[in-house]
């Protein structure tokens, strides 16, 4: 019989993480010097340098809030040093992360100069990195995990085996009652009202098709009716995936044959119940995994068929593939090979088991692929320009 328990930390407001973290957290563009300089000063944390953070508003600013929040919050992270250019939006930040009950510190450059923010930051960094160190592993459930999921580079084996892999898994962790979520809403277009149908209430339902509704509005307001080369892509394309709607019919694969979703998140919005969850997502990999981790995500799994080498800083990516091509030729990359499926050599039921046992080997502490190669891949969403 298989075992589903790993060995995972459990933090102070019951979430289960997989990884032990102290990320230095800059609170916007010109505080990513610090943020960096303490990370190379003290060994055991990670800076999570991005691009934002100046003169945005409205519903910009939320995300952008909601991002930064999560990203501390986030199961995977033990601890977190927050440094900004101003203070009012560094405390912001810090009372965010500070309600999971997890340590975080906060620091703020103006009137200090980044030698004096750098020497406080990091002396506090060293203290939250010994701290960490000492944080001990218990005994979990796979089903406790909170289980995100997006393709990339999809080609036609995608549909047919590593999306449906994923879709098995999906329903043996929903069936069980975990958390799991899946997006990507401009790639199910064409597939929206199999979506649809796949919702648990009616208001689940109306719910995700405002959601998809206003993206495709959004797309013919500007008048964007060919999204050549943007969806689908050229790889896609050459993997045999000549429309949005073939490309969707394989994303679909991901959510199982009889998980239905419970509601619609917001871009990096914390899911409130157990269950299948979809979020509003964009289908850029890197985009789309920071608003997962940022809504606390523990693990990531991701199909892929031509081949995407994205990762994480702190949401460790699977990446499965039943292309035999890709397998082959970007073998550092693929940490599942389900190419099986094609030839007749594996089940879909085979390929799950397989799946969930590198799920449990991954919350026990085993590096993925992205995480072996330096794929850290942190890019927050901007909706709007600055101000």
């Amino acid at each position: 019989m298989e075992d589903h328990t790993f060995q995972g930390f459990r933090r102070a407001n019951g979430a289960v993480g997989i990884r032990n973290h102290v990320v230095i957290l800059p609170v916007d563009d010109i505080s990513n010097a610090a943020a960096e300089s303490v990370a190379r000063i003290i060994q055991g944390t990670l800076a999570l340098p991005h691009a934002y953070g100046r003169l945005q508003f409205g519903e910009d600013l939320e995300l952008f809030f909601r991002t930064l929040i999560g990203t501390g919050a986030n199961p995977n992270v033990a601890a977190a040093v927050v440094i900004g250019i101003e203070p009012g939006w560094t405390e912001q930040i810090v009372n965010g992360i500070a309600q999971t009950g997890k340590p975080v510190a906060g620091f703020a450059i103006e009137r200090h100069g980044d030698l004096k923010t750098i020497e406080a930051a990091a002396r506090k960094a060293m203290e939250l990195a010994q701290w960490a160190s000492e944080q001990q592993r218990e005994t979990c459930r796979l089903e406790e995990l909170y289980v995100s999921t997006k393709c990339g580079e999809s080609d036609t084996t995608t549909g047919l085996a590593s999306c449906p892999t994923v879709g098995n898994v999906f329903d043996w962790l929903v069936e069980r009652g975990a958390t799991t979520s899946f997006g990507e809403t401009s790639e199910l277009t064409g597939g929206e009202h199999l979506v649809k149908q796949r919702a648990a209430t009616p208001e689940a339902a109306e719910a995700f098709m405002r959601t998809w509704t206003a993206y495709d509005e959004f797309i013919k307001r500007h008048k964007t009716n060919d999204l050549s080369e943007s969806q689908p892509t050229k790889g896609n394309i050459r993997g045999g995936l000549t429309t949005i709607e073939e490309k969707a019919l394989g994303n679909i694969q991901k959510i199982g044959k009889k998980a239905k979703f419970v509601g619609v998140l917001k871009p990096a919005e914390a899911a409130p119940g157990k269950g299948l969850w979809f979020m509003d997502t964009s289908s850029a990999a890197a985009e789309a995994l920071t608003l997962w981790a940022a809504s606390g995500a523990a693990l990531h799994l991701f199909p892929t068929g031509q081949g995407n080498v994205v990762g994480h800083p702190i949401l460790p990516v699977i990446k499965l593939s039943g292309n035999p091509l890709t397998c082959a030729t970007m073998s550092e990359h693929i940490d599942l090979d389900v190419s099986g499926i094609l030839t007749g050599d594996l089940t879909l039921e085979a390929a799950g088991a397989k799946l969930r046992e590198l799920m449990v080997r991954t919350a026990n502490g085993r590096l993925t692929a992205a995480e072996v190669l330096g794929h850290r891949e942190f890019v927050p969403t901007k909706l709007y320009r600055s101000a």
